[in-house]
């Protein structure tokens, strides 16, 4: 009786266990929803973010804006003097040299990646397969104390140094708000080559109606957003690499 009490709980067990287990596509389905829904999400045509980023001991006004086309320009103020630092205009990608401040345009691999990258806007998961993007639930993970669902994502691959390197990203969700919570990113190249960057994000704020994390953080630095815009008016002049005179 007790070996048939048994087969039956298992039968049981193994018919809701499918119904009640979140997959991947569900868990994004719930964080978009929660975060305003796809319909807004897909309204979005540029994004603008305004705060400080906080790195060795330094605070640097930011703003950072990112649109549909593909355009990217972050502007900082560094010892009272307002600058482009970089910025992509969907075919040259260009930044600063840290020594003598003169704008420097990026590689061919460089700008090849950048172009990549664009396809994120305004979020990885949003639309992912018709991005190239694929997806797995690995599991269950508790993270300080809070429990996550683990997915991967695979996107387009990189090239470093001519090769075709793979692109993976791993994001844990809350479980109960179903957001990301924290980031993982293995770094293709650099002095950091090899290492995984791990990056937190919280304090989810409603911007018209769509939700965004307004502080990012790694050991290595800290993003805090006072403002974000969302399609604001963008001037396509601003993007250009600065010729010399």
């Amino acid at each position: 009786m007790n070996t048939l009490k048994s087969l039956i709980v298992g039968l049981i067990i193994a018919i809701i266990a499918p119904a009640s287990a979140q997959t991947a596509d569900e868990i994004v389905a719930n964080y978009l929803e929660n975060t305003g829904g796809k319909e807004n999400w897909e309204k979005l045509e540029s994004v603008e973010m305004v705060g400080v980023m906080k790195m060795q001991g330094m605070e640097i006004p930011f703003e950072q804006v990112s649109t549909k086309d593909g355009k990217q320009l972050v502007t900082i103020e560094l010892q009272g003097n307002r600058m482009v630092w970089s910025a992509f205009d969907g075919e040259t990608s260009w930044q600063r040299n840290q020594m003598t401040m003169e704008a420097e345009k990026s590689d061919s691999e460089a700008t090849e990646n950048m172009k990549k990258q664009t396809k994120d806007f305004p979020d990885p998961f949003l639309n992912y397969k018709e991005k190239g993007y694929s997806i797995e639930l690995v599991g269950k993970e508790t993270v300080d104390g809070t429990e996550t669902f683990k997915i991967k994502m695979t996107k387009d691959p990189i090239i470093v140094d001519g090769q075709s390197l793979p692109n993976i990203v791993h994001y844990y969700f809350d479980t109960e708000n179903f957001v990301p919570i924290i980031i993982e990113t293995q770094m293709n190249q650099g002095p950091m080559k090899g290492q995984t960057i791990k990056s937190s994000i919280s304090d989810y704020q409603e911007v018209n109606g769509v939700y965004f994390p307004f502080t990012v953080g790694s050991e290595f630095q800290t993003m805090n957003f006072k403002e974000i815009k969302l399609n604001p008016e963008v001037d396509s002049a601003k993007f250009a690499f600065p010729e010399k005179k």
